[in-house]
């Protein structure tokens, strides 16, 4: 029997005992850090990876959209916000541009700090 992974099992902890909000968090930084991976890949031309990587974005941000509370006005606009980074994160995909994801790597780290932000507020 294999032993498991002590970082996979405090990483599965992290996310079963956070918050929803810390889950939010959770998924801002992975999109973030998947969209970073698929540049990397991309300049690397490792293109399987960088499909991996970016396929793993997109997945995050359809998460994002498909979870978000309908009665609050804003959601309506992150919807629209998410959709557009899904739709540039495949296209990027497609042609392997870079350039594309980059200009989407701030939108998402925009994202992800601005929620940050919400939270220490909210917290006081």
């Amino acid at each position: 029997m294999a032993l498991s992974n002590p970082y996979q099992k405090y990483q599965q902890n992290s996310v079963t005992s956070a918050a929803p909000e810390e889950l939010t968090h959770m998924l801002y930084n992975g999109g973030v850090k998947f969209i970073k991976q698929g540049i990397k890949y991309i300049e690397e031309k490792n293109m399987e990876a960088a499909h991996k990587a970016l396929v793993r974005a997109q997945e995050i941000y359809v998460h994002l959209s498909e979870t978000l509370n309908t009665e609050i006005e804003l959601s309506a606009n992150l919807k629209k916000l998410y959709d557009f980074i899904v739709e540039q994160i495949t296209r990027a995909n497609i042609k392997k541009d870079p350039a594309i994801l980059k200009q989407i790597l701030e939108l998402a780290e925009d994202l992800r700090d601005t929620w940050k932000m919400a939270m220490e507020m909210a917290r006081g």
